[in-house]
Parts: structure tokens; sequence; C-alpha cells
């Protein structure tokens, strides 16, 4: 299956659910979402999530001096990314239940007694 869209579609729910375990540069970010079970997530969606999510007043930044190259912009969850996270996470377990439903009656149709 093509995770492409099904990614689009989460990217804003498991960036804010990665930073509210603890802030992190983008690079950072970027493995801790690969490490979590997101290998095909690109570099550039999560970059461009973290800039609208800071738009947007989800997030905070600052920067952090790195001894061994360029400085780090880390990012952490505000109060409206608190609430944001906690509504896109209810959204999801509805929806995922939901879906999960229909495909386990969708297999069990074709099944005869």
């Amino acid at each position: 299956m093509d995770t492409t869209q099904l990614l689009k579609g989460v990217l804003d729910l498991t960036v804010l659910a990665v930073v509210e375990g603890e802030d992190g540069y983008g690079y950072d970010i970027v493995r801790r979402l690969r490490d979590g079970g997101l290998p095909d997530v690109g570099d550039a969606s999560v970059y461009g999530t973290l800039r609208r999510l800071y738009s947007a007043g989800a997030l905070t930044s600052y920067v952090v001096p790195s001894g061994s190259g360029p400085h780090r912009k880390y990012y952490g969850i505000t109060t409206t990314g608190r609430s944001q996270l906690k509504k896109q996470r209810d959204d999801w377990s509805v929806f995922s239940t939901t879906v999960t439903a229909i495909l386990n009656n969708a297999s069990l149709e074709g099944v005869t007694a």
C-alpha cells in the first residue's frame, strides 16, 4: 500500500505527538518519526509541517548553539498545540476504529457459513 496519502493526513498529529514527549530539532523529529514506524516520512514534509504548526501557534521554537556545526532550531509544543493534539487524537481514535470495523465487516461478508 502506498502510504503517502495516509502520511499527509496524520503528519500534524504525529509531529505534535513526538514533540509533546520532548522538544526536538528538525532532523531529530524526522528520525523519531521513522524510528516510531513511519520509515517513508520525508524530510521536506516534516520541515514544512513544523513551519506551518509554528505559524499556527501550535509550536514554539528556540535556537541552541552546536559545538559541531550550525545552530539547531528546536521546537516545543504550546498550549494551543496541546489542545490541537488532544482533538486530533480523539478524531483519530474514532476514525481508525470506524475504518477497522468497516474492514473487518467487509472481510467477513465474503465468508459463507
